[in-house]
């Protein structure tokens, strides 16, 4: 598959989106965890991974991205 100019720009705008909504989700939850909400663990562990997992994601798109961008020019 070969990606176009357009096709970089997508995937940096959703790699940026995805890590500005779960920098505002971290932070939410950290405020949650810090006033002492009562949840159980898996809650906290659950929402954890979600993090991990979709701010690895954002950094894998980010990069195909700019690496698609930065050959085409």
């Amino acid at each position: 598959m070969k990606l176009e100019r357009r096709h970089g720009w997508l995937l940096v705008g959703v790699a940026v989106w995805n890590l500005l909504t779960y920098a505002t989700f971290t932070r939410n939850l950290w405020n949650a965890h810090s006033s002492g909400e009562d949840r159980p663990t898996g809650y906290w562990v659950a929402h954890t991974v979600l993090i991990v997992v979709n701010v690895v994601i954002g950094v894998v798109l980010g990069r195909l991205g700019l690496k698609s961008l930065r050959s085409r020019s």
